[in-house]
């Protein structure tokens, strides 16, 4: 089941906006590049910005998503129609046979099931040809990020057009380790409407996912250091044999 963020239309509308800043997809972009990929599998899309960039470089795209909403998002942007966006999850995939598979941002945190989990790496794994790549990343949880989460930290205004003036701001919810629930709140000013949306994400460590990874036929080629959040990120790179 999708966020409120993602699943809410009103939401889904605005979440492009409040969340300009993707130098974090550099780092994909660059792997896709480095690897010569072809055709991507890009599991949860949401509002399709990294499956755009890829199309953008004549890439083949399958974008999937749980959220309709933000997938009707992804669907109506320029160059919508060159990706095959697909409401569902890793389980509802068609036959396919990409070179990668991408799971950028918080998707893999987001995924707290752990049968969902396998279900998802299982289909990640079911999508690769041989030798094909996958590549996600996820929080290191000693950093402990969610202290810093909350309405001091992160309270802001921003105008957007068509839509006028939203207000926006975090608060933690419950951390129960090795999940943490969090709550973001949206104020519209034209109409005085105040959304929510409460995530939930799961802080797997390294060993843990090493493991699934290895449970599900993956064999690791290497975990890297998100390069905009130095020490912050594990980035696994597993390949299909």
């Amino acid at each position: 089941m999708a966020d409120e963020i993602f699943g809410d239309p009103r939401l889904a509308a605005i979440h492009d906006p409040l969340d300009p800043d993707r130098t974090d997809l550099h780092t994909y972009l660059d792997l896709a590049r480095q690897l010569g990929a072809q055709r991507v599998l890009d599991i949860g899309c949401g509002t399709g910005v990294f499956a755009l960039l890829l199309a953008d470089r004549g890439v083949e795209v399958v974008g999937v998503d749980p959220a309709r909403a933000s997938v009707d998002v992804a669907r109506a942007k320029p160059g919508g129609e060159r990706v095959r966006w697909i409401c569902g999850d890793a389980t509802d995939l068609p036959p396919l046979q990409v070179d990668l598979v991408t799971m950028t941002a918080n998707v893999a945190q987001a995924i707290i099931d752990p049968d969902a989990w396998r279900q998802t790496l299982a289909g990640a794994f079911g999508a690769l040809r041989p030798g094909g790549q996958l590549v996600f990343e996820t929080r290191v949880p000693a950093v402990r990020a969610w202290e810093t989460w909350n309405r001091a930290a992160s309270h802001r205004v921003t105008e957007i057009p068509g839509t006028g003036a939203v207000e926006s701001w975090v608060e933690l919810v419950e951390v129960s380790p090795p999940l943490v629930t969090f709550r973001w709140n949206y104020v519209f000013a034209s109409d005085g409407q105040h959304l929510t949306s409460d995530s939930t994400l799961r802080f797997r460590e390294r060993e843990e996912i090493e493991a699934d990874l290895a449970a599900q036929g993956f064999s690791v080629q290497d975990v890297l250091d998100a390069p905009d959040r130095p020490g912050k990120e594990f980035v696994f790179l597993a390949r299909r044999p």
